[in-house]
C-alpha cells in the first residue's frame, strides 16, 4: 500500500541526517562524479537486516562464546581415542649413597637408572565406552552450535524489529502531539474570541500534556531498543531498513499443514537431537559403570638399565639391564560394592534423561504448534490491518469533507487522524509479529538459516 509505505518512510526520515547541498563551482568532471555519488549514496551507517546479522556474526559475545565452546568440545574425540592408544613413560634416577657400617670403612655408591615402559591396552571396556561417548559428545556439540547460530538469527531479528517498532511509536506520538497542539491553539483562540468555554481549553491542554508524556516514553523506549541492538552488533544502529507494506501472500509457509511441521520438527529439531545425544551418553554411562566388573588386558613392554643396584645391602652395587614384554591381566574381585552403586546411579540418570527427552519432544511440538498458529493467524491479521488502514483512511477523508461542509469540527478530524496513524502503526507491528513467528517456527523445526533471514530482508527498504 503506497500510503503506508510513504508514512513509514516519513517517520524514518526524522532519524536521517539532512542532505548537504554543495553550491561551489567545480569542474564538469568532478561535478558528474558527485552527482553519481549522491544518486548511489546511502546515509552513514545505513544497514539492512542482513548487514546487521553479518556484523553480529563477528561482534556478538554470546555467539563468540558458543563458537569457542564448540571448538573446545571437538577435543572430546581425541581425548576419548587416547584411551585406546599406547602410552609410553620414561623414568630415570641418579643417586649418591654413603654407606657406613661396622663391617668396614665408609663406602660411596653412585646409583643411576633408566626405565622405559610402553603399554598398549588390548581390552579395557571402560575405555571403549568412553571413546563411543566422545563421538556422541562431538555430535551433541555440533547441534548445540547450530542452535546458537539460529538463536543469533532470532536475537538479531528481535532486536532489529524492536528498534523499528519503537521508531514507529515515536512517529505516531509525534503526529498525535502535532495534531493536539493545533487543537489546543484553536481552543485557546476560541476561548479568547468568546466562542468556547475554558473547559474546552483545559481539556485540550490535558490531552496535549498526556501526549507529551507518551512521546517521552516512546523516545526512551526507542533509545533503549537501539542499545539492545548495539549489544549484539557492537555499534550504535542508525538508519535501519524499514518495514513497508507487502502482499501477505508472499509469506506463505514452507509446509502447508501443522502436521507437516510437526513431522519435520520430530526429524530435524536440533533441541531434540541434543537431548537424544544426552540420552545416548547416559546409556553409555551405564555400560561404563558395568565395565568395573570386567577384567583388563594390556600388552606391556619394559626396558630397564640400572647401575649400582643393591649397594645398600652388599656394600657394592651391581649393574643390571633387563628387557621385558608380556601381557598384564587384572581381574576385579571385590571393590566394596562401589561398582554396583555406580551402575544403579547410572541407570537412574538414564531414566531421568529419557523423561527429559520425552518432555523436550512435547515442548517442541507445543512450540511448533504455537508458532504455526501465530504465523497463519499473523497472515490473517496483516490482511485485517490492511483493511483497517483503508477504512481509517476513508474515515479521515470523509471527516475532512464533513468539516468543509460544516457537519464535523476540528476535533473530529484530529481524532480521525489519530486513528489513521495508529492503524498504520498496528499494520507495521502485525508485519513484525508475522516475521518473527515465521523465524521461530523455522527454528523450532530445525530449519532456520540465513536464507530465511534474506527472504524477510527483501521486504525491507532503506
Amino acid at each position: 500500500m503506497a500510503d503506508l509505505s510513504s508514512y513509514l518512510f516519513s517517520i524514518g526520515q526524522r532519524f536521517h541526517f539532512p542532505e548537504v547541498r554543495i553550491k561551489v563551482n567545480i569542474s564538469r568532471y568532478i561535478y558528474v562524479l558527485l552527482i553519481i555519488g549522491v544518486s548511489l549514496h546511502t546515509p552513514l551507517n545505513a544497514a539492512d537486516l542482513l548487514d546487521v546479522y553479518r556484523e553480529a556474526l563477528e561482534q556478538d559475545a554470546q555467539y563468540a562464546a558458543a563458537r569457542a565452546a564448540h571448538r573446545a568440545a571437538q577435543e572430546k574425540l581425541p581425548q576419548g581415542r587416547a584411551g585406546l592408544l599406547p602410552t609410553l613413560t620414561l623414568s630415570g634416577v641418579k643417586q649418591r649413597q654413603l654407606i657406613n657400617s661396622s663391617l668396614g670403612p665408609e663406602r660411596e655408591i653412585n646409583r643411576a637408572g633408566l626405565v622405559i615402559q610402553a603399554t598398549q591396552p588390548l581390552f579395557r571396556m571402560e575405555n571403549f565406552v568412553a571413546y563411543e561417548q566422545s563421538k556422541i559428545q562431538v555430535m551433541q556439540a555440533d547441534s548445540q552450535f547450530i542452535i546458537a547460530a539460529q538463536d543469533l538469527i532470532l536475537r538479531v531479528a528481535q532486536a532489529y524489529f524492536d528498534v523499528l517498532i519503537a521508531q514507529f511509536d515515536v512517529g505516531v506520538e509525534e503526529d498525535q502531539k502535532e495534531a493536539i497542539e493545533r487543537q489546543l491553539k484553536q481552543a485557546k483562540g476560541n476561548f479568547e474570541a468568546g466562542t468556547s468555554t475554558i473547559v474546552d481549553t483545559y481539556e485540550a491542554q490535558a490531552r496535549f500534556d498526556l501526549t507529551v508524556s507518551r512521546l517521552i516514553v516512546a523516545k526512551n523506549a526507542f533509545e533503549v531498543s537501539k542499545r539492545k541492538l548495539q549489544k549484539i552488533t557492537g555499534r550504535f544502529p542508525d538508519n535501519l531498513a524499514r518495514l513497508y507494506d507487502s502482499d501477505p501472500g508472499l509469506f506463505a509457509l514452507k509446509y502447508a499443514s501443522q502436521e507437516d511441521w510437526l513431522t519435520v520438527a520430530e526429524q530435524n529439531s536440533l533441541t531434540i537431537r541434543v537431548q537424544q545425544a544426552v540420552y545416548e551418553i547416559a546409556k553409555k554411562e551405564v555400560e561404563r559403570a558395568k565395565a568395573g566388573h570386567y577384567p583388563t588386558l594390556d600388552l606391556v613392554a619394559l626396558y630397564s638399565n640400572q647401575k649400582g643396584v643393591g649397594g645398600s645391602f652388599t656394600g657394592q652395587g651391581i649393574d643390571l639391564t633387563s628387557k621385558e614384554i608380556g601381557l598384564q591381566l587384572n581381574v576385579p574381585i571385590f571393590s566394596g560394592f562401589s561398582v554396583q552403586s555406580r551402575v544403579r546411579e547410572a541407570l537412574a540418570n538414564e531414566e531421568r534423561v529419557f523423561q527429559d527427552m520425552n518432555n523436550t519432544r512435547r515442548d517442541t511440538a507445543l512450540q511448533v504448534s504455537q508458532e504455526y498458529l501465530n504465523a497463519t493467524n499473523g497472515i490473517s491479521l496483516v490482511k485485517a490491518q490492511r483493511q483497517a488502514v483503508r477504512s481509517s483512511q476513508s474515515q479521515l477523508e470523509s471527516t475532512k469533507l464533513g468539516q468543509e461542509v460544516g457537519v464535523r469540527i476540528e476535533v473530529d478530524v484530529l481524532n480521525a487522524q489519530g486513528l489513521y496513524s495508529i492503524a498504520r502503526r498496528d499494520l507495521g507491528l502485525a508485519y513484525y509479529n508475522l516475521f518473527m513467528s515465521r523465524l521461530r517456527l523455522e527454528a523450532a523445526a530445525g530449519e532456520l538459516d540465513e536464507e530465511d533471514l534474506r527472504q524477510i530482508n527483501d521486504e525491507l527498504q532503506l
